[in-house]
């Protein structure tokens, strides 16, 4: 359960990605074994051709249920044998509920296992083993039948619409190269604003989490600067929409309080009500001493602290 600024990204933009097609649970416990899935989707919507095109390669993934363990870095042995651990743990689970209802699961009802790196290198695909599939675009990896496992290497996925919402995780150029893509998308897209809000939440995490080195910290700012100054410009000309000067302030409002929304979604997992409680009071000060106060103080802090101010 990790506070890591890439956790906490990933797991909102999934979340905010896949909402519209199922159910996302987000720092799942699989009972009884201690273990948290990072994100567990269960499909509830067959994806019509508007999401398909909007979504891309992230729509064919979601058609069925799955385990979505997304990693900064290349992951290590040990770490992918832990995600195939939490795969083999939930689909023992699932059994288990199907059994006690006296019903039986399918091939299709079975949950897949998707590891989605920035960067996998070709010995380690070889080492797995895991192969691709024409069906699929590069980049794309799939286990035998048995395991249920999947490999996304976002470092080996060609820069196309197709692939955009995943490329938005990886690094470097990779990652540079996606920002730039949707930031160049039409305003009207409805994924733009509230991924360039994420980014925007990312951004601000990164300058206080001590959880990361400082290089990996200096190229994510770089990669995500041209998505923060237009996230700005956007806040700005929400403002002027509405209307002269009290247009501003409200435009500026409606943004300052989604980022708080965003920074306590991604500490907390959710806004239950005394989080979202505490919102107004948190609002009356300026980002630069809002931002610190939500990242460091703990839950019952956050709410000693502002909910005496209501």
């Amino acid at each position: 359960m990790t506070k890591n600024p890439f956790d906490q990204f990933s797991k909102q933009f999934f979340k905010e990605c896949l909402s519209p097609l199922g159910e996302v649970r987000i720092s799942e416990e699989i009972p009884g074994e201690a273990k948290y899935v990072d994100i567990w989707f269960i499909p509830s919507v067959k994806p019509n051709a508007d999401i398909l095109s909007d979504l891309g390669i992230l729509a064919r993934i979601a058609e069925t249920p799955c385990l979505l363990e997304p990693f900064r870095n290349q992951p290590t042995d040990e770490e992918i044998r832990s995600c195939i651990g939490k795969l083999v743990h939930l689909e023992a689970e699932l059994r288990r509920e199907a059994n006690r209802d006296e019903d039986k699961l399918s091939y299709d009802q079975l949950p897949r296992l998707w590891i989605i790196a920035s960067t996998f290198s070709d010995e380690a695909l070889y080492d797995f083993p895991v192969f691709s599939d024409p069906s699929w675009l590069d980049g794309i990896y799939f286990s035998r039948k048995t395991l249920l496992t999947r490999i996304v290497a976002i470092n080996k996925l060609r820069r196309i619409p197709e692939t955009l919402w995943l490329r938005i995780l990886g690094k470097g150029l990779m990652q540079k190269q996606a920002a730039d893509d949707v930031v160049a998308l039409p305003k009207g897209n409805p994924k733009r604003s509230k991924i360039l809000n994420l980014l925007y939440s990312w951004k601000i995490n990164m300058e206080v989490s001590s959880e990361i080195d400082i290089e990996d910290r200096e190229e994510i700012m770089m990669n995500l600067s041209q998505a923060y100054l237009e996230w700005e410009q956007e806040t700005v000309e929400r403002g002027k929409e509405i209307g002269k000067e009290i247009g501003k302030e409200i435009g500026k409002e409606q943004e300052r309080r989604s980022v708080v929304e965003n920074l306590l979604a991604v500490r907390f997992g959710s806004l239950d009500p005394q989080l979202q409680a505490i919102i107004p009071s948190v609002l009356t000060l300026s980002p630069r001493e809002f931002t610190p106060i939500l990242m460091r103080l703990s839950r019952e802090e956050l709410i000693a602290r502002f909910a005496t101010q209501n």
